[in-house]
């Protein structure tokens, strides 16, 4: 039951995050789903980032339900993978698919790059004051 509890906590406060940030960042008219880049990248990042700090052999090794509210929870409701597939098809859909593929290449490739970057980071910070 608490791994569960610690999912739907997590994610009630991943997508309330992603819901303000989405409503702070949008601009009528604008040629990408920016908002949705934002938080694609910067989830990336910080699902890479704290799984390497809370594993076993990280700084702050964590427990399984701490790891599933984290991981699962906070990051799967903060990214939005279907919000990017959607905003995708309609900008094909709006015969624009140069830009469709513009999102696609600059969602996939800089949240790859993001991901990467975290596991890195979180592996620098994990090795802090191990001597």
């Amino acid at each position: 039951m608490y791994p569960t509890l610690a999912v739907a906590i997590g994610g009630a406060l991943g997508s309330v995050l992603r819901y303000q940030l989405t409503f702070l960042l949008t601009r009528e008219g604008e040629l990408l789903p920016w908002a949705t880049i934002f938080i694609n990248i910067t989830g990336s990042f910080l699902i890479a980032f704290l799984s390497v700090l809370t594993a076993a052999d990280g700084r702050f090794a964590s427990s399984t339900t701490t790891r599933l509210f984290l991981l699962v929870g906070i990051c799967g409701g903060y990214t939005t993978f279907s919000s990017f597939s959607l905003q995708t098809f309609d900008l094909l859909r709006a015969d624009a698919p140069l830009r469709a593929v513009l999102n696609m290449v600059i969602s996939v490739g800089i949240c790859l790059a993001a991901t990467a970057a975290g596991a890195v980071c979180g592996s620098l910070v994990s090795r802090l004051g191990r001597g």
